[in-house]
């Protein structure tokens, strides 16, 4: 039978005076009375007393420590009770950081809550996030039919440029036999010349085999070869001809032993309460730490005066003033020649993307600059993070008051 009521027997807490009752469950109740009845004696510091610390005692020793736990009540016994919450009635608070789950105190349970159910995924393809033990990734491997053929790979280079030469004499060196380099098998007793401008994707195959019953413990040692070379990512290639009728993946099976992204490598902890406190550190946005608001360069103060040119004086950023012989003059020069823009021409009057290029940089894009020297010139190319970028980095990097 359901439990439909709660039973207080000899409540003493405070001034109770032994107090006997029974509330009705699922209910809303309200309790009034004068000040200092004892309303939020027996509401709170009995009733919420027990069913809190019937709450905590349901938690491990570890997530206790993130919750204040009330003394026992000054009770004779409470029956029909579940372990409860509360949110505490308190004054506003005028701290930047708080809100209204921090000054109720429910937000230490949010916390909670979200580390031990949160899913974990990736936030550049939504894939949920898992460890995977090498049992489990055995497990999953081995439900593939019979005789399907395998190849165990371990990802050492995904996407990057370079000829990577080292890497392969390093893996020849411990006697690994065959590479694939860019979906092509390579045999390493062969020379392998790699275009150091291309993205490249690099693995090892470490081995293959055929799907059958006893294949397991040599999978296992296989497989824990590959997440060694790769700190935990391995690949299992399932072969062409199995996939006919599209029952088995057509791209290779990818595995992490982290919690890592297998596909673009976003690595995070084991979800802890801290992660999701913008208080702490390890939770709290990084642009704005956690207070919700952050400082911005007005680039209306950097240009006051849009009918003076560059030259004429019109950029007034700290550094950046128009001189001669100056890195600001030899950044200007190089922009406004790169993107066909006048140093004399007022700013007001400048092409919308050369004044973005000025304020926001040249996102990426190299222009080339040349330097003066006592002896000489100079020329390099470089990118420029523009005026507004360089200032925020400054502001955010400074230990100086100025």
């Amino acid at each position: 039978m359901p439990i439909s009521k709660i039973t207080i027997r000899g409540a003493r807490e405070h001034n109770l005076k032994n107090i006997d009752l029974e509330l009705p469950r699922d209910k809303l109740i309200v309790m009034t009375g004068l000040s200092g009845s004892g309303k939020s004696s027996l509401a709170f510091d009995t009733i919420y007393a027990d069913g809190q610390r019937r709450y905590i005692e349901s938690l491990s020793s570890y997530a206790r420590q993130f919750l204040g736990q009330m003394e026992k009540p000054n009770v004779d016994s409470i029956e029909g009770l579940s372990p409860a919450i509360s949110i505490d009635q308190k004054t506003t608070s005028r701290n930047p950081r708080s809100t209204v789950g921090t000054v109720t105190e429910i937000y230490d349970y949010l916390r909670l809550l979200y580390a031990r159910i949160g899913i974990p995924h990736c936030p550049v393809c939504n894939r949920e996030i898992k460890q995977q033990t090498i049992d489990q990734i055995v497990d999953q491997i081995l439900v593939l039919p019979p005789g399907t053929k395998i190849q165990v790979l371990a990802p050492i280079v995904r996407g990057r440029k370079g000829e990577y030469q080292k890497e392969l004499d390093q893996i020849r060196k411990q006697g690994y036999v065959r590479v694939r380099i860019d979906g092509s098998i390579y045999d390493l007793s062969e020379k392998i010349k790699l275009d150091k401008n291309i993205k490249h994707d690099i693995e090892v195959v470490v081995d293959r085999l055929v799907i059958k019953a006893d294949i397991k413990s040599r999978l296992s040692e296989s497989l824990e070869t590959a997440g060694s070379l790769t700190d935990g990512l391995i690949n299992v290639d399932v072969a062409g001809e199995n996939n006919a009728e599209g029952v088995l993946p057509a791209e290779a099976l990818r595995f992490s032993q982290n919690y890592a992204c297998p596909e673009h490598g976003v690595s995070i902890e084991a979800l802890e309460p801290r992660m999701f406190s913008f208080n702490n550190p390890y939770g709290a946005c990084q642009k704005c730490s956690g207070l919700g608001t952050f400082m911005r360069v007005d680039p209306e103060l950097i240009i006051p005066n849009k009918e003076l040119s560059i030259k004429e004086g019109a950029i007034k950023a700290s550094g950046w003033g128009y001189a001669e012989g100056s890195i600001a003059q030899m950044y200007y020069e190089a922009l406004a020649k790169h993107y066909k823009f006048s140093l004399t021409t007022p700013v007001g009057k400048l092409p919308q993307n050369a004044l973005n290029v000025l304020l926001y940089g040249t996102n990426g894009e190299k222009i080339e600059v040349q330097r003066s020297y006592e002896n000489g010139h100079g020329r390099y190319t470089t990118d420029f993070e523009g005026l507004v970028n360089n200032l925020e980095r400054r502001f955010r990097e400074t230990g100086s008051n100025h």
